[in-house]
C-alpha cells in the first residue's frame, strides 16, 4: 500500500476525524504486545518498525546477521513471509522457491543466511534451532507477542519520521511512540531528515541509544554509472529512498518508476518499462528485492535480463554502538 497523503499532515481535517479511532487501535496493540510470549530455545533479536510500511527493517536484519556471523555465531533470520503463499515454518532455499510461495524478502535473506518462513513464529524458531542456529533475527514482529525478545531494535526512516505523528487509521503508528520504545532497546535511524530527528531527540530522551545508517549501494555496480542518467523502477516502503541512493553515490538523474511495497510484477509492467528503456535509451536499474519477481513469464524474465540490480547495505555511521549493543549476543557460545 501507499502512504495516504494526510498521513504527513499534522493539522489535516481528516486526520483529526479519525484520531479517536487511532486511539483505541493504539490501546488494542499495546494491550496485544503486552500479552505472555512464548520463548524461544536460542535468543531472539527483533527489527521492527513503530509505524506500518517499510523503513529498512529488511536491509537491518542481514546487517545485523551480518555482524552476528562475522563474531562466530550462527544467526537465522524469521519473517513471516509477507505475500507469500506459505506459511511455514519452512526454511527457505532460494533455488527452489518463488517470491510467491515465500515473499520476496525472504529470498534476498536466504542467498546469505539460513531463512525461515513462518506465521506460527514460536513454530518458525523452533525450526531455526533445530537447523542448527544459535540466535535468530527476526524481521518484523516487534507488535506480535507470540514469541518474546532478547532485544529490540525499532527502525524509522529519518525522511518520513512518524508523518504525522498519529495512529492508524489517522496516521502510520501502530501505537503511540512512548509506550513502544520502553519495549524496545535502540532506534536505528535509515538516512537523514528533520523528521528522523525529531524521533532520534524523542528516544534519547529516554535513555535508549539511537544508531544512525545510511544506505551504501555496491560500488562496483554503481561505479559505471557514475554521471549517468538512468530509468530506476522499484516497489519498496519508500521507493524515492532508493532514487536518493542512486543520486548520492553520484549518479546524475534518477528517472524513477515506483510501485506499491511487495508489488507483484505483470507483464504489462514489463513492457511499459521495456518500451520506455527503448525510447529513452536509459539503462534500467532496480532493487535485488524486486529483481527477485522477475521471473516466469517471457516478458518478466526479459525485463530481469534488461535490468541492472543494485545491492545496497546499510553502514553505521557508529559501528561501535551496535557492537555495543550485540556484545552480549555476539560472543561464540561456550
Amino acid at each position: 500500500m501507499r502512504a495516504p497523503a494526510f498521513w504527513s499532515e499534522p493539522d489535516s481535517l481528516l486526520a483529526r476525524l479519525l484520531s479517536p479511532i487511532g486511539a483505541l487501535v493504539g490501546a488494542v496493540t499495546l494491550a496485544r504486545m503486552a500479552r505472555t510470549a512464548g520463548t524461544a530455545p536460542v535468543p531472539v533479536i527483533c527489527i521492527g518498525n513503530p509505524t506500518v510500511g517499510g523503513a529498512g527493517k529488511s536491509p537491518a536484519a542481514r546487517l545485523l546477521a551480518d555482524r552476528l556471523a562475522t563474531a562466530g555465531r550462527h544467526p537465522a533470520i524469521l519473517l513471516r513471509g509477507h505475500g507469500g503463499s506459505e506459511r511455514g515454518p519452512l526454511r527457505v532455499d532460494p533455488d527452489r522457491h518463488t517470491a510467491a510461495q515465500v515473499g520476496d524478502e525472504a529470498l534476498v535473506h536466504a542467498r546469505r543466511h539460513m531463512t525461515i518462513v513462518a506465521r506460527d513464529r514460536p513454530a518458525g524458531a523452533g525450526l531455526a534451532a533445530a537447523g542448527g542456529a544459535d540466535v535468530i533475527v527476526m524481521d518484523d514482529g516487534f507488535q506480535n507477542p507470540s514469541l518474546a525478545k532478547t532485544l529490540s531494535i525499532l527502525v524509522v526512516d529519518a525522511a518520513f519520521g512518524l508523518g504525522n505523528g498519529r495512529v492508524l487509521p489517522a496516521g502510520p503508528l501502530r501505537a503511540p511512540l512512548r509506550p513502544q520504545m520502553k519495549r524496545a532497546d535502540a532506534l536505528m535511524l535509515v538516512g537523514d531528515g528533520e523528521a528522523g530527528e525529531v524521533v532520534a531527540q524523542a528516544v534519547a530522551s529516554m535513555a535508549k541509544p539511537v544508531l544512525r545508517v545510511k544506505f551504501v549501494p555496491d560500488p562496483l555496480v554503481v561505479g559505471p554509472l557514475a554521471g549517468r542518467d538512468v530509468l530506476a523502477f522499484c516497489g519498496i516502503g519508500r521507493p524515492a529512498k532508493f532514487a536518493e541512493t542512486l543520486g548520492a553515490a553520484g549518479l546524475r538523474n534518477v528517472l524513477l518508476r515506483p510501485f506499491p511495497d511487495h508489488h507483484v510484477y505483470t507483464d504489462i509492467d514489463a513492457e511499459g518499462l521495456l518500451a520506455e528503456q527503448s525510447r529513452t535509451g536509459l539503462p534500467l536499474v532496480t532493487t535485488e528485492k524486486d529483481a527477485v519477481k522477475l521471473a516466469g513469464s517471457p516478458a518478466l524474465v526479459a525485463l530481469a535480463a534488461a535490468s541492472i540490480v543494485v545491492p545496497a547495505e546499510l553502514r553505521e555511521a557508529d559501528p561501535a554502538l551496535l557492537d555495543r549493543l550485540l556484545a552480549p549476543l555476539s560472543g561464540t557460545p561456550a
